[in-house]
């Protein structure tokens, strides 16, 4: 088995989980590229592996059982581990967000793909994170997701979204029980907020690049061994929940 550290990015074929996977590869990581649209994911490598980056591709499907297993089966056969798993995958849900007028079917949704797909992707890859030195958990969260921030009248949260800004605040409960539950082992696990980012989730009205937006999962993919977990983390620091 190589030394080469090897990350998989889920989402990774554009916006920010791109620009994750490319600065991980920049570092001399490994990197796998999970994305379920077959062109993009091809697409995604061939740009990272044109700017030097050892990259490979991985059909991923977050909301289903058996494009994750053999997501983590993909990885076994090319890696033989894995050392960051990087749960970027998201969306806000279409339609009405306001919470007397959203369809529940939106709701169910985004919960689908921002917490039950990174509980169904984490579980799939922790024994292959379990083979690694030193394995890193990396849910991308969101300022939105603080109910810190959420009842702070003078805190920017945008406008109202019951579909996800309720799955962020739930992605960050179930960051805190995975830390929890792996607490005596060498697996760091937490919660990356990249700031208002402008990607295709907001119509590129952020104000920060994915290349911003990507530097705290970075980091929090290659903390030392002694790295914080169970944290939700801007590039400022620490966030209230």
């Amino acid at each position: 088995m190589s030394d080469q550290r090897t990350a998989l990015v889920t989402g990774a074929n554009k916006g920010i989980g791109l620009e994750i996977a490319r600065g991980l590869g920049r570092q001399g990581w490994k990197v796998g590229v999970g994305a379920r649209d077959d062109a993009r994911r091809d697409a995604a490598v061939e740009e990272l592996r044109a700017d030097g980056i050892d990259a490979f591709g991985v059909p991923l499907d977050v909301t289903d059982d058996a494009s994750v297993a053999a997501a983590a089966e993909t990885v076994e056969r090319e890696v033989g581990r894995l050392d960051a798993l990087v749960n970027n995958a998201g969306i806000t849900g279409n339609g009405s967000q306001t919470p007397t007028t959203v369809d529940l079917n939106v709701v169910r949704e985004a919960v689908d793909v921002n917490v039950f797909g990174v509980i169904r992707t984490t579980n799939a890859f922790l024994p292959l994170l379990r083979r690694s030195p030193s394995p890193r958990i990396v849910n991308m969260s969101s300022t939105v997701g603080s109910l810190a921030r959420q009842t702070d009248p003078e805190a920017m949260t945008g406008p109202l979204s019951l579909p996800y800004s309720p799955s962020k605040t739930y992605l960050n409960a179930v960051t805190v029980q995975y830390a929890k539950e792996l607490e005596d082992t060498n697996v760091l696990v937490n919660a990356a907020c990249p700031g208002f980012v402008a990607t295709d989730l907001n119509n590129f009205r952020g104000t920060r690049t994915p290349e911003q937006g990507a530097a705290i999962a970075i980091k929090l993919a290659t903390l030392p061994d002694d790295g914080p977990t169970g944290g939700y983390f801007d590039d400022d620091g620490p966030i209230l929940w």
